[in-house]
């Protein structure tokens, strides 16, 4: 469900980054990252509606992200398209389970139940893909679903940079870097102020999936 402020008012701090992101996709359309984080920014600000469009994109320019199928079928539950959500939902529920990437599996799997909905089974052909992968030892990026490289180490101290080293591959991790740069540049952001450095710190939290609830997860932990 989206975190968007009640009564219809409008918070400026999200219509900013929705700015900032419609921005970055219309400079570059094949930017999976900058449409998944306006999509993130839609659910914020309660355009449900806008946000399924933004996931839908992301999920055709990669049909391995199955956060990105999560988050579409929860913004179609909250644009009343439900037909339409439980068919993306269980698409990306066997993405997650084929990948390993639990945490999503079992998120999709509470939003279907909640709707009255159960999850899909995998074919043989599913869990044999899934076995495979699991046997090959191949680190698999949560935040992309792709095959990827681990980080050497975690890119900075705390439980957010150990998530990080433990779950995001070098190659997104190296994405963040150069969406950071924009980030930095569009919004003049000087880290001097704590307010800047909080505003990149929740850009990259958005970039790799890193929600309030596993935040909270985290610092708790």
């Amino acid at each position: 469900m989206s975190d968007a402020p009640s009564n219809g008012e409008r918070d400026p701090r999200i219509e900013q980054r929705i700015a900032q992101f419609e921005n970055m996709t219309s400079a570059d359309p094949e930017n999976e990252m900058a449409h998944f984080s306006l999509g993130n920014a839609y659910l914020q600000a309660g355009r449900a509606a806008e946000a399924a469009g933004s996931f839908e994109r992301v999920m055709e320019l990669n049909p391995e992200m199955s956060k990105a199928y999560q988050l579409a079928g929860e913004a179609m539950l909250d644009a009343g398209l439900e037909d339409r959500a439980v068919v993306v939902l269980e698409s990306g529920w066997k993405i997650a389970a084929t990948r390993g990437d639990l945490l999503v599996r079992n998120a999709i799997t509470d939003r279907l139940e909640s709707i009255g909905r159960e999850a899909p089974t995998l074919s043989e052909e599913e869990d044999a893909k899934a076995a495979e992968l699991a046997a090959s030892g191949s680190f698999i990026c949560s935040r992309t679903g792709r095959a990827g490289h681990q980080l050497d180490a975690p890119p900075f101290k705390g439980p957010v940079g150990g998530w990080i080293h433990d779950n995001i591959s070098s190659e997104t991790w190296n994405d963040w870097i150069g969406q950071g740069t924009k980030v930095i540049n569009e919004l003049r952001l000087d880290f001097s102020r704590d307010e800047d450095q909080e505003t990149y710190d929740r850009h990259m939290r958005e970039f790799l999936g890193i929600d309030d609830e596993l935040l909270g997860t985290l610092q708790s932990g």
